[in-house]
């Protein structure tokens, strides 16, 4: 038995399904998964001294590949000065002036450690903001695993959401309502129905949740007017798109100001941190300041500060130039392949974030992106993975390049695809 294998065994007697987060398990490609001893640049190695290119990037944080040396240095002069007080501490300050400073539509940020809570805590601030309860989202859009949106669409479209989790009581759910991503009628339909009660708007701009699905042109931009216009807030929930995709994520690239953003994954250059941010009227409404309790004992901890610091500042122009580029060349070589090979399929791609949805023409929404050949994408998987390339092992995860790849490392993905998805 491999030790990958041994270890899976042992860690499923002590950790519910062996792994702390569900995807990790690898039940929706099979298999058993690989346990990862170190990672070094594009790279990394399993338990079993197996060495893979790297396209996961740990769901996406790692922007300069695994262990850069800026970031390793920070992170280890903090720990030499202490790992947590639980007070305030200066590195925190220049944290939220960065992301101050790189986002115009936020005046005030607070941190907090992962995904899930800064998107639990925009909702609330919107809500008390608002003084209305209601929440609208879009089907396949994640957002942490926060009970009022852990719900599908139901039966239609645009509906009231049902959860989508064991143990969320429906109650939870009844306020969140769901429309179909890309589809702004129904957002519009929604919020003429149910504005009274509406807080806000929550929406990845640009999906990585499901796969990566992009924006119709124009529909954030008529999104952004119809919220302004009902007295709805938008939240962006930028946990994967910001700092990714530009310095200032999707609104940089559109110029489109969202009421509150939550942040995350690069922000924390691969430890734990995430934020959100938005308005001084509306973050002002936030404990002690105002009425709306949040709280967490390792928010702003020093090490992920640090970490996150480092990145940040080590992020320019040229890093997005280069990202776009090693993303279009693989994108271009991957749909030659995919037309060579008659195989039935369509890849998204927005800047350095990918997915290849097989068995379908295109995919601009939640109903599409199901409709996709999921045993083909094992097959695919583990394909790549013979051939020395981690993806993510789920059809609907977003796969990464980093600026640690080469074109060498681009091109040898594509070369590895051509030969997992055979002659044509």
């Amino acid at each position: 038995m491999k030790r990958s294998e041994k270890l899976f065994a042992e860690s499923c007697r002590v950790i519910p399904g062996g792994v702390n987060s569900p995807v990790r398990a690898w039940k929706s490609v099979g298999g058993s998964p690989r346990f990862i001893s170190r990672g070094q640049g594009a790279r990394i190695t399993d338990v079993d001294g197996r060495s893979y290119v790297d396209m996961v990037c740990s769901w996406g944080p790692l922007i300069f590949g695994h262990a850069p040396p800026s970031v390793v240095r920070a992170v280890q002069e903090a720990a030499s000065r202490g790992v947590s007080f639980g007070a305030p501490t200066p590195g925190e300050v220049e944290l939220a002036r960065e992301i101050v400073g790189i986002y115009p539509s936020i005046d005030k940020v607070r941190l907090v450690s992962s995904g899930t809570e800064a998107t639990m805590s925009a909702i609330r601030i919107a809500r008390a903001f608002t003084g209305k309860p209601g929440i609208v989202k879009f089907a396949g859009c994640y957002h942490g695993h926060v009970d009022a949106l852990l719900v599908r669409a139901g039966s239609g479209g645009a509906t009231f959401g049902t959860p989508d989790s064991e143990g969320v009581p429906e109650a939870f759910t009844t306020l969140t309502h769901v429309a179909r991503f890309n589809e702004l009628e129904e957002v519009e339909a929604l919020l003429r129905s149910h504005g009274r009660e509406i807080a806000a708007v929550i929406i990845e701009p640009v999906v990585g949740n499901m796969g990566v699905v992009l924006p119709k042109p124009g529909f954030l931009e008529d999104l952004r007017k119809l919220t302004s216009r009902m007295g709805t807030l938008l939240i962006f929930d930028e946990v994967i798109t910001g700092f990714r995709l530009a310095k200032g994520g999707v609104q940089e690239l559109t110029g489109i100001a969202a009421d509150l953003t939550c942040l995350g994954k690069v922000l924390g250059g691969g430890l734990p941190v995430a934020a959100f941010g938005g308005r001084r009227e509306i973050m002002d409404k936030l404990s002690p300041v105002g009425g709306v309790y949040q709280a967490g004992t390792l928010s702003g901890n020093p090490l992920a500060v640090a970490a996150g610091l480092a990145t940040l500042r080590d992020l320019g122009p040229k890093s997005y130039a280069r990202l776009e580029a090693l993303g279009a060349r693989l994108e271009e070589r991957l749909r030659r392949i995919l037309r060579d090979r008659r195989v039935r399929a369509t890849l998204n791609r927005a800047g350095s974030m990918w997915t290849i949805f097989f068995g379908v023409d295109h995919v601009r929404n939640f109903d599409e992106a199901s409709a996709a050949d999921t045993k083909a994408y094992a097959r695919f998987f583990h394909g790549m993975l013979e051939r020395g390339f981690y993806l993510p092992p789920s059809q609907f995860e977003a796969a990464f390049v980093s600026l640690a790849h080469s074109e060498a490392e681009v091109d040898g993905a594509a070369d590895a695809a051509a030969e997992a998805l055979g002659p044509g």
